[in-house]
This record gives C-alpha cells, sequence and structure tokens, in this order.
C-alpha cells in the first residue's frame, strides 16, 4: 500500500469537499494505493450524523463516490466525472464506532466508462455500504485542459 499525493492541492483556491486539506467542513480524505485500487481511512465525527450517532447516508455516498472515483487517474490516467451510481446501504455506520476503512476497485473499461466498485467497512470489516458507480472518463488531453489533470505521474510525487 503506497500513500497517493493530491497535486490538486497545489491548484490555489482548491476547495474539494472530499479531499482538500484546508476546507474547513469537508472529508479531508487521503488515498493509498492497493494492488486492487485506492483505499482510504476515515473517522467520523457528529458533524456528519443524520440519526443520533448514525453517518448521514448521503456522506456516505459522497465517501463512496470520491474514493471510487480516485480509480482515474490512479488505475486509469485520467480524469472523469460521475456518470451514474447504485449505493447500497447493508447496516447503519455508527459514529462512535471509530475508523471507517473505504475501498475501491476498477472492475472494468467499457470505451470512455469505468465501471467502479467502492465499499465502506467499520473497524471489524463488516461491508456497512457499497456502490456501483459509472464514471464518465476524458481523454487525457481534455481532462488536462478542462479539469486541471496533471497526469498521472503527479500523484505518485515522494
Amino acid at each position: 500500500m503506497k500513500k497517493i499525493y493530491n497535486p490538486y492541492r497545489e491548484i490555489e483556491g482548491y476547495n474539494c469537499f472530499g479531499c482538500s486539506q484546508t476546507n474547513p467542513i469537508g472529508l479531508k480524505l487521503d488515498f493509498f494505493e492497493t494492488d486492487e485500487g485506492v483505499l482510504a481511512k476515515w473517522i467520523p465525527t457528529p458533524d456528519y450524523e443524520g440519526y443520533h450517532n448514525v453517518l448521514h447516508g448521503g456522506i456516505q455516498a459522497t465517501i463512496l463516490d470520491e474514493v471510487g472515483n480516485w480509480i482515474l487517474p490512479i488505475k486509469i490516467g485520467s480524469a472523469g466525472v460521475t456518470r451514474k451510481m447504485d449505493v447500497h446501504y447493508l447496516e447503519s455506520v455508527y459514529i462512535s464506532h471509530g475508523e471507517l476503512t473505504i475501498k475501491a476497485k476498477l472492475i472494468e473499461m467499457t470505451k470512455n466508462i469505468a465501471h467502479v466498485e467502492v465499499w465502506i467497512e467499520d473497524v471489524d470489516g463488516r461491508v456497512k455500504s457499497k456502490a456501483f458507480v459509472e464514471y464518465f472518463v476524458f481523454p487525457e488531453e481534455i481532462a488536462r485542459k478542462k479539469f486541471y489533470f496533471p497526469g498521472k505521474e503527479k500523484f505518485r510525487k515522494e
């Protein structure tokens, strides 16, 4: 497992809700590359609560989408946008239960669509929610021009 460098942090005004470390209300996710895909760890707080002590479902969906999207620069070498997302909430995610692990893997590429599976595990390794996401992947030239994609190599900065 290797930490992924986030080159978007170098862009002035960068404020992604999912991965900017300076967004005061954001999730501040960091990512790691695995043999299978991408992984993030995150400790939920009451700021993201729905019912008392339960992580809000919309926040779960956001986390699933964010981690899944990081497959694109790391395993495909471009950027893209969410085309379709099918979320399955299997069990409540209790905020007081501690750190979550979010894992994503590329299932297949069909033309310019990346099919990605993403899931949230609790500290005991139980899958709490999962999603099947389709991302529209832009050709690298368009990703660089419109989405500030810096090139795959920038994510591997030591």
